[in-house]
């Protein structure tokens, strides 16, 4: 299953530039006949791109998947409760055990901890079992074409030209994701070229069919993505009563030594190593789950935008290597949508940049909420409440 991942990717954002005379929209013909006039620029063999390009399809399907698509609006409690199942669990021990050299591997030579693979894999595609039936060439030939964000998918393309020179690309048969990530950990086209391991030795990365491909693959884009070797992303804790709320949240950071001093404990455990930077995350407020991120963490922003993905994501990882389940507490409920509308628009007015009115607590809402609970005199823990909303 996909949690509407669009991945921002260092391979899109630095490709090579594509030619003027490849604009979106338009005429799909004429747009699919510009982008085999500048492969052939590129020094592309006339017959291979033609080959590439035979069967290219526009799919109104990806379009109204693209138009669907939204960042959740459900709390952690509620979306972590229903990604983190049982089954998703067992499976995630088995696949530890089973794959025990891969992951061995994978954190001799990239650093990247086996949880936190397993759990991608699990989130993404089921652990492999629903990788998507999108016809990926067209899928990325679509919203190439469609106006919205062709700087980030017209550089697939053509490394999906690129994949298929190689031989690891078939434009008729390969399938993914409605916006044209490919295999058990969904990568881009431009990923797998940036990023790309032949785990199993067999001289082609198949991320569809090899596990080992597809997780060796997915650590190094980690590693890529600024993942650092060996070291904690997230850990649940409990803080002190008289915290001073206004310290906590993503934008704010002190040395682990220093959150010990001021009275915050690891649950199980210890705390990360004293000299790492690190911030306290309380993503339903004061009253429920507590948990201390390190550096990593924020790779995970770079493999997801969704702020409910990323914190399920990296608690999940947790789990699979051997924390308890989390202290839920008594979190204040969640704002429905038109009461967080109505915040977001107040917000708005007092100045606060907020992004788009969309219901959605996301990275700039928090910090809004939390200045604006500090001036009234609330309890600064970013959450938001109907008592906020009433006293703006």
């Amino acid at each position: 299953m996909r949690f509407f991942k669009i991945a921002l990717t260092i391979a899109a954002l630095a490709a090579t530039p594509v030619s003027a005379q490849v604009a979106c929209g338009g005429s799909f013909s004429t747009f699919v006949r510009n982008i085999k006039a500048e492969a052939i620029a590129r020094g592309y063999d006339k017959k291979l791109v033609a080959k590439f390009l035979a069967s290219a399809r526009q799919d109104p399907k990806v379009i109204k998947a693209d138009r669907a698509q939204g960042i959740f609006r459900m709390s952690f409690l509620d979306f972590s409760r229903r990604v983190i199942s049982k089954n998703r669990m067992d499976n995630g021990r088995r696949f530890a055990r089973e794959l025990a050299p891969v992951f061995d591997r994978i954190e001799r030579e990239y650093g990247v901890s086996r949880g936190v693979l397993l759990a991608f894999w699990a989130l993404e595609t089921d652990y492999g079992q629903v990788q998507g039936n999108f016809n990926t060439l067209n899928s990325l030939l679509t919203l190439a074409h469609d106006c919205r964000r062709p700087e980030l998918f017209l550089p697939q393309v053509f490394a999906a030209l690129e994949l298929y020179k190689r031989g690891d690309f078939d434009p008729v048969r390969t399938t993914g994701a409605w916006a044209g990530e490919i295999g058990m950990v969904q990568m881009l086209p431009g990923d797998i070229l940036e990023n790309g391991v032949d785990g199993d030795g067999d001289g082609h990365v198949k991320l569809k069919t090899s596990r080992a491909d597809a997780l060796m693959s997915g650590a190094r884009m980690l590693r890529a993505l600024g993942w650092r070797a060996n070291e904690p992303w997230l850990q649940e804790i409990v803080v002190p009563a008289n915290l001073d709320w206004s310290k906590t949240g993503l934008d704010k950071t002190m040395r682990v030594a220093d959150w010990a001093w001021l009275g915050v404990k690891a649950r199980t455990g210890r705390l990360g190593p004293s000299n790492l930077q690190a911030s306290i995350l309380l993503p339903m407020g004061r009253k429920g789950p507590a948990f201390i991120v390190y550096p990593n963490f924020n790779v995970y922003f770079e493999w997801n935008k969704s702020f409910v993905y990323v914190t399920s994501a990296a608690y999940f990882a947790t789990r699979l290597e051997g924390a308890p389940v989390y202290n839920p507490g008594n979190p204040d409920p969640m704002l429905g949508l038109a009461d967080m509308k109505a915040l977001q628009a107040k917000l708005k007015r007092r100045g606060y940049d907020v992004g788009k009115i969309d219901g959605i607590l996301g990275a700039k809402t928090r910090p809004a909420v939390q200045a604006e609970q500090a001036r009234l005199g609330l309890p600064a823990d970013g959450w938001p409440t109907l008592e906020l909303l009433r006293k703006l």
